[in-house]
């Protein structure tokens, strides 16, 4: 049970959004000492992994909202790669507490360098800030990313759609390729994370944020060694596909379910159906975790 045990929707609404506003400004401080002491002891890497874990924590007591990893944690430990989700709402802070790995960095926008207390952490921490609206400047920003990934062994956290979907179901907006850039010209694998939908439990414009839990799943490395700058339009649409199908598939999963409902009651009495459904279909889609997409054009698995 959270410390908000609201039952009016608005109220609750209102309630979690406040506390998870606080919780943010809590952490960020929290990261600012962190880092400014990490840095100090020349461990300063460690920032965003130390934040993220007291915002994973903190947010399950406030809110009782959790992502839960379900599969393939011990791809996390791939060192360094590139490590890409999709994108739904602000949320997905918390979602980035639950799966952060050691010796990681976030990408961002460089005029988040400037909001306060976030900002200031995210400086301190090793963001790399990246200015869309230059192209020459995001261009080296990348080149000093590929750099230090190749000999710090940092890893990086990308959203390849750029933008938040705000998606009532499994949807999954088009990617750009900043990433798969980074990742080939850092020559290190892309470790792709998939969560399922969660319309369910926060939707903004139905004033809905209740407690919940958010499956996710973590896909095998793809590796990238000996691609070129040619083989990115492939990576990134390829990629893509896979991380599509792995969505449809959790969200359509029994805890999935509960994310994306509105009712979690009616999720469950949705259950039978979805799998007797499913067992009369033909073919299921082929998910990364077992054998999954094959990739083409040099991407290995």
């Amino acid at each position: 049970m959270s410390a908000l045990s609201i039952s009016t929707p608005r109220t609750t609404f209102y309630a979690r959004t406040l506390a998870a506003y606080g919780t943010l400004i809590f952490c960020a401080i929290y990261g600012i000492v962190a880092s400014l002491f990490l840095r100090f002891i020349g461990k300063h890497r460690m920032g965003q992994w130390a934040t993220a874990r007291c915002f994973k924590w903190t947010m399950r007591y406030t809110t009782d909202v959790r992502f839960e990893i379900i599969s393939g944690q011990d791809y996390l430990n791939t060192r360094p790669c590139v490590i890409i989700g999709n994108h739904q709402s602000a949320l997905d802070i918390l979602l980035l507490g639950a799966v952060w790995p050691l010796y990681c960095s976030v990408t961002a926008k460089s005029s988040l360098r400037y909001v306060p207390f976030l900002g200031w952490f995210m400086a301190l921490s090793g963001t790399v800030f990246i200015d869309r609206a230059n192209r020459n400047s995001a261009i080296q920003a990348f080149d000093r990313a590929a750099a230090e990934m190749r000999s710090a062994r940092q890893s990086v956290f990308i959203f390849p759609e750029g933008t938040r979907s705000n998606a009532k179901g499994a949807m999954l907006g088009a990617f750009k390729k900043g990433a798969f850039h980074l990742a080939i010209r850092a020559q290190v694998p892309v470790v792709p994370v998939v969560c399922a939908n969660y319309h369910g439990v926060l939707s903004l414009g139905e004033w809905r944020f209740r407690a919940g839990r958010i499956p996710v799943k973590v896909l095998p490395p793809i590796q990238t060694k000996g691609l070129t700058t040619a083989d990115v339009d492939t990576l990134t649409s390829e990629t893509r596909e896979l991380m599509l199908a792995e969505l449809i598939a959790l969200t359509n999963s029994p805890l999935g379910q509960k994310a994306t409902k509105a009712d979690p009651a009616a999720a469950e009495e949705d259950l039978a159906q979805l799998v007797s459904s499913s067992e009369a279909a033909p073919g299921g889609i082929r998910s990364g975790g077992g054998g999954g997409m094959a990739m083409a054009s040099g991407v290995q698995r």
